[in-house]
């Protein structure tokens, strides 16, 4: 019996993706493990798009984050260069009309690393970028552009944070941890927050000592696009891997293949 795909994305993410899983015949769960909101404070983020056309480079660290600058953007600034990791950010700002988008030309390889590969950093010299991200984040970015002499702006958009263990999800989980599933996987900082619900989940067992969800999750098939992801669930103890490359066509092809 083939089980569910689940989709661990943000919810504004996921819905899109599960249509199209279940329009391949799958059993589809929707279980956002990043809860996305907007930051409380939101004047630094609304002074740095009053610049917009000011910058010579523009780039999102994620969908959540161009979803977040674009309540406020009316209109794209000409000849604004925008910047992404992957294609789900790709196809974001397409969606939007920004007609210059940079991103790494490896789809396996959408990363920040690739992604200061592929600009023209001698170019970006002594010219202002703006970096708009989670109101945490990889420095590797800003760190490489500013290394280039690049005049960095960080500016964080919203927030990302673990689901609370509520009855609800405690039910889902251990629910989805009693049968083989295939787990989309598209953050590290999700992968690891789901380890720490499973170990909540196992104090709240009467008989805590003699379970271990960790363990049983480590069994399941994990579907993950980006190779640092990989990592981080090698490093976590999971061994049932498939690596796609970035964009929902792969992952879509890795589900065909597991039928």
């Amino acid at each position: 019996m083939t089980g569910a795909v689940v989709i661990t994305r943000p919810l504004a993410q996921a819905a899109p993706l599960a249509e199209r899983v279940a329009a391949l015949g799958r059993t589809v769960e929707v279980l956002p493990l990043l809860e996305i909101s907007p930051l409380p404070d939101q004047s630094a983020l609304l002074a740095a798009l009053a610049k917009l056309d000011q910058y010579a480079l523009v780039a999102f660290v994620s969908p959540n984050a161009i979803d977040a600058a674009f309540a406020h953007i009316t209109e794209w600034p000409a000849g604004v260069t925008a910047a992404v990791v992957g294609e789900g950010s790709r196809a974001a700002l397409a969606a939007h009309g920004v007609p210059h988008i940079v991103s790494p030309g490896d789809a396996a390889q959408s990363d920040s690393e690739h992604l200061l590969q592929t600009l023209d950093l001698q170019a970006l010299s002594g010219k202002p970028v703006l970096i708009i991200r989670g109101d945490s984040g990889r420095e590797l970015m800003a760190d490489g552009l500013r290394a280039a002499g690049a005049l960095v702006d960080v500016v964080p958009a919203y927030r990302r944070a673990v689901p609370e263990l509520t009855p609800g999800l405690a039910a889902t989980l251990r629910r989805l941890l009693a049968q083989q599933n295939d787990w989309i996987i598209t953050s590290s900082e999700a992968l690891r927050g789901l380890c720490g619900l499973l170990r909540q989940l196992d104090l709240q067992h009467p008989d805590a000592m003699q379970h271990n969800s960790v363990v049983v999750m480590q069994q399941q098939h994990l579907i993950v696009p980006h190779a640092r992801i990989a990592e981080t669930a090698n490093n976590l103890g999971f061994s049932k891997l498939t690596l796609t490359g970035s964009g929902d066509e792969r992952l879509l092809a890795a589900l065909q293949s597991c039928l």
